[in-house]
């Protein structure tokens, strides 16, 4: 009951902090949830949450949705599924926490180093193939999307329903990665009971609702700046979290 009920309130939580800067939602109910399911279990439940959350958001900033770069971004999205689908990766707690914490650094690049913008057709198929990868293997990808975001000449409502839309279709992919192998060998038994989900989807927009509207007080250089400061606070708990899990600290 303790797990559904912090699961539950999480929810609402990251969701709201998603809808203010379109990411860090997704990273800190992620730390949250592995710490008590296994890995495969955690990439199940986080999926189907975000999903929610990512799909409501989307609806409510419909109108920004870049559509052209979706398309793009699904071209390298593709391969990246296949190539992980043949080699079957998959993180151990440790790693997971570790990767959590590195995604950030994306974000501090000096300008021109491998400098991405969704806007460019073939910085599109990148972000694809990134978000995609990172999504089926560390269970989130909003640092790696975001890369490929802050530094185009979108409007805040475009980058957040653009990138609401990409995660959503990412997360779907990954509750069908973990779950399918998940259920054919363990079962679903260690996942919370199926009301957790059912009370998570109106807990998720409510914090999508009430994030969406904070965001119409930020200015676009103010967004851009906290989001970055926003998820790299939370990745180096992360990166100290998996150094202590591995045995480094």
């Amino acid at each position: 009951m303790k797990i559904a009920l912090l699961i539950l309130v999480s929810a609402l939580f990251t969701a709201a902090i998603s809808g203010v800067f379109g990411m860090g939602g997704g990273l800190i109910f992620m730390g949250i949830i592995a710490t008590f399911l296994t890995v495969a279990e955690a990439m199940v439940v986080h999926g189907a949450v975000q999903s929610v959350s990512n799909s409501f958001r989307a609806y409510l900033l419909r109108d920004g949705i870049c559509w052209n770069i979706l398309g793009w971004q699904l071209l390298g999205a593709l391969p990246a599924i296949l190539l992980l689908a043949i080699a079957s990766v998959t993180l151990n707690k440790g790693q997971l926490f570790l990767a959590l914490g590195l995604l950030p650094l994306l974000l501090w690049l000096p300008k021109g180093w491998l400098q991405g913008d969704a806007k460019k057709p073939s910085n599109a198929v990148l972000c694809g193939a990134m978000v995609m990868g990172l999504n089926l293997t560390a269970g989130v990808a909003g640092p790696a999307l975001d890369f490929f975001y802050v530094k185009t000449t979108l409007t805040r409502h475009q980058i957040v329903s653009t990138k609401a839309v990409t995660m959503f279709a990412s997360h779907m992919v990954k509750i069908l990665y973990f779950g399918l192998p998940l259920a054919a060998s363990a079962g679903l038994g260690g996942l919370p009971p199926w009301w957790v989900f059912l009370l998570a989807i109106p807990a998720v927009m409510a914090g999508t609702y009430i994030g969406t509207r904070l965001l119409k007080h930020f200015s676009d250089v103010g967004f851009r700046s906290i989001s970055r400061y926003l998820v790299t606070f939370i990745g180096f708990v992360y990166l100290l979290r998996g150094l202590s899990l591995l045995g480094f600290l």
